[in-house]
């Protein structure tokens, strides 16, 4: 009995299948959080990781015989992993092979964390290595918001059911991480109960670790509120986590993680990953279940309003398989797919005012609507654009015999 219990909250906890659009969505900033800690250490290569750059090595996190080996990389080696990493950083951030490419950026972040600390090795990087070793083990961060979800062609990819083990686990390195910190106040080398240390802060120089803000002033002369602000602050990232697992207190705790992260970004200089990661990881407290209702609902709504028309060659494989990537990225059930006849020269946009657009503008207008084509609103717009993207698309549409029609492009029905 109680070992059916167990396993019962075991798979309730872990192992239920939920829809993974929210670590979908929460790939790209994980993505954009290691680029912006990485990216910039490769501008200056000759001080921070060719052989005659200053070093420190983590002995700690790394095995000596594995930092060795390191150390002796030629220069030629270190260029090649930057260009390893800015590929398969890329290809992750877009979700293109996602595991395989989150799998080989990691190992370019090792490879650059051993070569020199000194630039990215902090606490922050440590927990980033975390969550990156957490999204290597799965593969459904790709299920949507990704090319691989335009690859496999399933336009209910955004609600089929996952295991919950990787977001549980993202969640609880959240909730440890608040808690931790706050404890670390009260029992590290400095005790904010009994001490003030943002008064001190807020009497730092612009330039060390506090930025110039609104009240700094005025709390840099009030040392009663300063203390009173720590001991908020400790109480705040102590019950964060007992606040973020209750489901009546959950909503009130995600504006307030939200709210925190805000303010430390616009009072601290702390690194990215308070910017991004953790801003992210409190919306990984959304039940997907009330995403994907709120998507349906949206859907439902749009579904008995007038819609825009695309209008395609109903006979053209490569047209069907090109439809059927719009209607993944379709996410709010927007548009109204019809067959056209046999032979069409480009697929048509009919909007509901009566606008009409063809070929390139009709991608144009797409960009729009569907949210996974929002980033290739500046492409699309780029002065020159409307003279070559015509010419790009009926070099295509010409030779479209050229392009193979994918097998993967099927219907999955996913049921919740």
């Amino acid at each position: 009995m109680t070992k059916n219990v167990m396993k019962n909250i075991w798979n309730i906890l872990f192992l239920e299948g939920r829809p993974s659009i929210g670590l979908s969505f929460f790939r790209i900033f994980v993505a954009l959080t290691v680029g912006l800690h990485v990216i910039p250490s490769f501008f200056h290569l000759d001080d921070n990781y060719f052989s005659a750059a200053l070093k420190t090595l983590n002995y700690d996190f790394f095995p000596a015989s594995f930092i060795n080996g390191v150390q002796k990389s030629p220069d030629g080696l270190v260029i090649f992993f930057v260009w390893a990493f800015y590929l398969t950083w890329f290809c992750f951030l877009i979700g293109l092979f996602a595991q395989i490419s989150c799998i080989l950026m990691t190992a370019c972040c090792y490879y650059f964390y051993a070569l020199n600390d000194f630039h990215i090795g902090t606490l922050s990087w440590d927990i980033l290595l975390v969550t990156l070793f957490l999204m290597c083990v799965t593969s459904y961060h790709g299920d949507y918001f990704s090319i691989d979800a335009l690859r496999r062609g399933d336009i209910n990819a955004w609600r089929c059911p996952r295991p919950f083990f990787i977001q549980r686990l993202l969640q609880l390195q959240t909730a440890s991480t608040f808690f931790f910190t706050g404890l670390y106040k009260i029992t590290g080398t400095g005790n904010w109960i009994t001490g003030n240390p943002v008064y001190y802060l807020m009497n730092y120089p612009v330039q060390g670790v506090t930025k110039n803000f609104l009240l700094k002033e005025w709390m840099a002369v009030h040392p009663h509120f300063c203390y009173a602000t720590g001991l908020m602050i400790v109480a705040t990232e102590m019950s964060m986590p007992f606040l973020l697992f209750i489901p009546k207190t959950r909503r009130a705790a995600i504006i307030l993680g939200l709210c925190w992260h805000l303010l430390l970004v616009l009072t601290l200089d702390v690194p990215t990953i308070f910017l991004f990661l953790f801003p992210a990881q409190m919306l990984l407290f959304i039940y997907p279940q009330k995403i994907t209702a709120w998507i349906e609902a949206k859907r439902r709504i749009n579904a008995q309003s007038p819609r825009p028309k695309i209008i395609y060659d109903g006979e053209c494989g490569f047209c069907r398989a090109s439809i059927k990537r719009v209607q993944v990225m379709d996410l709010w059930g927007k548009l109204e797919y019809v067959p056209g006849p046999k032979g069409m020269s480009e697929m048509r946009l009919e909007l509901s005012d009566g606008r009409k657009y063809g070929g390139f503008f009709a991608f144009r207008q797409l960009a729009w609507i569907c949210p996974m084509l929002y980033p290739m609103i500046p492409v699309v717009y780029f002065p020159g654009s409307g003279i070559l993207g015509p010419l790009v698309y009926q070099w295509v549409a010409r030779n479209r015999y050229l392009f193979p029609v994918p097998h993967t492009c099927s219907v999955r029905s996913c049921h919740l």
